[in-house]
């Protein structure tokens, strides 16, 4: 059972601050029947709810494009950092949603939260080899032949990496795409061919593209077709 208010904003119709509004001056139906108590809690995948006569879907799962700034933690808690859950206004703080894999504390850029468990999985496991793209500046000028050694793979020790595909965007930039996403794998790779990074964004997430539109810190929910596309990629 979940409130009648946090249904209604989850679907779209505003912040919860305006849905409760909304509820209180008669404009919502459970069932055909008026309701006006905000905390009116239901099932709402047995109800028809309506909002001045249009029918509100309930989406059981959600899914979040962040645009993750620095200074963040990639988790869903912590007791002396700032995680990227406090980024998630509280109308959209479902208690079950959560970050698909992680960016590390700097690293800036693209991050999906879902409480999908089943697709993070798959998005995640190996066998699926979903691509992720970075980009990075370095202290270092880039010698461009030197990448290329992160096609063929560099020993950290623990194992082997190895980028799908490199390219020098400039005297100090580049973008590399992996399939992996081991803790600071891309920082280690470019460390074992002598570049030292000193900022890291990721732009692409399977085929997810950073949707630059969002400013950083704040975040979007996906639309069908992504949810689709993403979904597509694990078939």
């Amino acid at each position: 059972m979940e409130r009648l208010d946090k249904i209604i904003s989850h679907a779209g119709k505003g912040t919860r601050k305006q849905v409760r509004a909304l509820i209180k001056s008669g404009s919502v139906t459970v069932d055909g029947d008026l309701v006006s108590d905000p905390g009116f809690k239901i099932d709402p995948e047995h109800v028809k709810i309506e909002v001045d006569g249009e029918l509100i879907y309930y989406t059981r799962y959600v899914y979040l494009m962040l645009n993750k700034p620095a200074g963040f933690i990639t988790a869903t808690e912590d007791t002396f950092h700032n995680t990227v859950l406090d980024l998630i206004d509280p109308e959209d703080r479902r208690k079950d949603i959560f970050p698909v894999g992680r960016l590390d504390k700097d690293t800036e850029g693209l991050l999906l939260l879902t409480n999908d468990g089943p697709l993070a999985h798959m998005l995640l496991a190996p066998r699926y080899k979903i691509p992720k793209k970075y980009c990075f500046e370095t202290i270092e000028e880039i010698d461009k032949n030197s990448l290329s050694a992160l096609l063929t793979g560099v020993d950290l020790g623990d194992y082997v990496a190895t980028a799908t595909s490199v390219r020098v965007l400039g005297s100090n930039n580049a973008e590399l795409v992996i399939e992996e996403g081991k803790f600071h794998q891309v920082k280690r790779m470019c460390a074992a061919v002598g570049y030292t990074i000193i900022y890291l964004e990721r732009t692409e997430f399977g085929p997810l593209l950073l949707d630059r539109k969002i400013p950083r810190g704040s975040y979007r929910y996906l639309t069908e077709k992504e949810i689709d596309v993403l979904r597509e990629a694990v078939r």
